[in-house]
């Protein structure tokens, strides 16, 4: 049986046909393996770079976290050390206060004497001990030496306990209050 120019144009056209359905078939097989391919490797740069983004603003953040530590540090120890500049500013205004008025007393005999009995008192009471030994201004000798027994009986009444009391004479107190 022979075939027909037709028949053979037909059949070399079905084939043709088949052809170029067998090759877009696998072109779109290529193209949906290219592009599956394609997808996974963006895939995987856009998590790799993801990944790089995410460390550096964690490095960032931990950077920025430090920076506020260091500075929260830096203004606490600049507050502290206001405060303590404060408290010392005022510490001196008190001592000198206290001076001042420590000097105006001096000149009144009745409160002085009183002054210095309440101090002698509250060092006994402080020390509790048997022998005592009392430091003054060579001017206040005589005063402190009157005051004497009336401390060492208050002493007495409260502790119960003896104490022997003396003046030092070889260490005295000087006298650098402002005038």
């Amino acid at each position: 049986m022979a075939l027909s120019d037709a028949d053979v144009q037909k059949q070399i056209k079905h084939m043709v046909a088949f052809i170029e359905q067998e090759a877009n078939e696998k072109a779109e097989e290529i193209d949906a393996k290219a592009e599956e391919e394609f997808n996974i490797e963006k895939g995987r740069l856009v998590q790799q770079h993801r990944v790089k983004i995410m460390e550096y603003y964690e490095k960032k953040e931990k950077q920025v976290e430090l920076q506020k530590k260091i500075q929260n540090s830096n203004m606490l120890n600049q507050s502290r050390l206001k405060i303590l500049k404060a408290r010392e500013d005022q510490l001196k205004e008190l001592l000198e206060e206290a001076r001042t008025k420590l000097h105006n007393i001096t000149k009144d005999k009745a409160r002085y004497r009183k002054l210095l009995e309440g101090l002698i008192t509250q060092g006994l009471f402080q020390l509790l001990e048997g022998k005592v030994q009392v430091m003054c201004k060579p001017e206040d000798t005589s005063a402190v030496q009157e005051l004497l027994p009336s401390v060492i009986k208050k002493y007495k009444d409260a502790t119960k306990k003896n104490v022997i009391v003396t003046i030092d004479q070889e260490n005295r107190l000087g006298t650098n209050v402002p005038d």
